[in-house]
């Protein structure tokens, strides 16, 4: 059996001395887990409510009006989290809850900033974020503890798997008959006052069937067919899971003009498929699948045309409207760049630089912008250095977890978070053509901020199930 699923079945015996020590040992030291993790969100609530402090000296010169209730809504969020684990996950991993609450901490303030800059500039007609985002974030922490509560064991979760692909198809394909068309994508379902991004609970729900369908098949998936200039590719019929799921991710691409929710729904696949598998040929042919198909799409859909060549021809857009090349009609990736050139290293300090000339993009997928400029190349690379934390303690649950879906449940919710970063970062700063998805924990929006503190109480449940004594399979 190979691959990262692979576990030794061995018949249920008693334990022996040297077992039973190890779970007691790891027994003790469960309480030290939650020690460091009250003085890191501790430090984090710090961070957070100075940032938030010295934003309002730095652009009114006085102490913003909603300091109380954001050091309150902070300690809330640090605190409560902190005292469910200690009940009812004690051995959870004790890095992850801070980096997922400091990460958002840093949203609110970012969004604070920009608020008081767009107040200053009523022509932009942009509504104040920060207050709505504190509202989701409680809701958030509020939905990972009721999944902490319920859900004591992730493995009920592989009982449900195909219900749960259903769902996310539906969720998946909403947009494109009922979603609202803004931005030039549709991916927003509009509920009243409301707007839902179901792409964002999406990554979560595909992660869940993609752990269960490769627990079960992964042994066939491994399995070595023809080999062609060195590579030994799957057999052909084989191929018709990543066939299927390459299909789907080009439906969303065509008819929700959605590149980022399509870039990781496929790339959530090969990502597992390779774990389960350790076959490199799944890699090459997924990456060959997607080479196409966005060449594809790219060539005919106009929307992402006009991606394509604000990526290619970002300075452009300051040539006079007849010598534009055609589709490009914002200067927003042109911005963007200016932003962080202006940077530097050090940048020109928080609350000093200039996000009104980026427009609404500022608070959505545009935010690093505004590390870029404000905190320099030394923030962009802090805030990115969380997320590459995070989404290692994720890794590194999947590496500790015993059982084959709890490992591959905790590598996709990893590298989902990872892809969803590297799309964002990366068409910001001109490395691909940009996406539009929100930044996790930082960018404004409920949809993705609700989806990512559900996927930290998954990761947390995994991790504390993880460190328990082991269980006969």
């Amino acid at each position: 059996m190979r691959g990262l699923t692979s576990v030794p079945r061995a018949a249920a015996r008693p334990e022996s001395e040297a077992e039973r020590t190890m779970t007691f040992a790891a027994l003790a030291r469960a309480p030290d887990r939650r020690r460091t993790e009250a003085w890191l969100l501790a430090l984090v609530v710090l961070i957070a409510d100075f940032g938030y402090a010295y934003t309002g000296l730095s652009m009114t010169g006085r102490l913003p009006g909603g300091m109380t209730g954001f050091a309150v809504s902070m300690l809330f969020v640090a605190l409560v989290p902190h005292l469910v684990l200690r009940r009812y996950a004690p051995r959870a991993d004790p890095l992850i809850l801070p980096l997922a609450t400091l990460l958002t901490g840093i949203g609110l303030v970012l969004l604070h900033r920009l608020d008081v800059t767009y107040a200053q500039t009523p022509r932009l007609k942009i509504a104040e974020a920060a207050s709505g985002q504190l509202v989701w974030t409680v809701i958030g922490v509020a939905s990972c503890i009721v999944i902490l509560l319920v859900l004591r064991d992730h493995r009920i979760l592989q009982r449900y798997i195909y219900l749960t692909m259903a769902v996310a198809l539906v969720l998946l394909m909403a947009p494109a008959f009922f979603g609202a068309d803004m931005y030039g994508a549709k991916r927003w379902i509009l509920l009243g006052p409301l707007s839902l991004q179901p792409g964002e609970f999406v990554k979560i729900m595909i992660s869940v069937f993609f752990a269960g369908y490769l627990t079960v098949n992964r042994d066939a998936l491994a399995l070595a067919g023809r080999r062609v200039l060195g590579v030994q590719l799957p057999p052909g019929r084989q191929l018709a899971p990543i066939f299927t799921i390459w299909v789907i991710s080009l439906l969303v691409l065509v008819f929700e003009r959605d590149l980022g929710t399509s870039l990781i729904f496929f790339g959530v696949f090969v990502i597992m498929l390779y774990m389960a598998t350790e076959r490199t040929s799944w890699v090459l042919c997924g990456l060959a699948m997607a080479v196409v198909g966005a060449t594809v799409v790219g060539s005919t859909e106009p929307h992402v045309k006009g991606r394509i060549m604000a990526w290619l021809h970002p300075m452009d857009i300051f040539l006079p409207e007849g010598k534009r090349p055609p589709g490009l009609i914002s200067d927003q990736a042109a911005q963007a760049l200016f932003s962080f050139g202006s940077g530097g290293i050090s940048g020109s300090g928080l609350g000093q630089g200039h996000p009104e000339l980026i427009g609404f993009a500022g608070n959505s997928d545009f935010i690093l912008t505004t590390v870029g400029e404000e905190l320099g190349l030394a923030g962009v690379m802090v805030v990115l250095m969380l997320y590459v934390l995070l989404a290692q303690r994720g890794m590194r649950v999947g590496l500790t977890a015993r059982d084959p879906f709890g490992k591959l449940l905790a590598v996709g919710l990893s590298g989902a978070l990872l892809l969803q970063v590297f799309v964002v970062a990366g068409g910001v700063t001109g490395l691909i053509p940009l996406t539009g998805k929100a930044l996790p924990f930082l960018a404004k929006g409920g949809s993705s901020l609700v989806a990512n503190w559900v996927m930290v109480a998954l990761l947390l449940r995994i991790s504390d199930h993880a460190q328990r004594r082991r269980e006969p399979v």
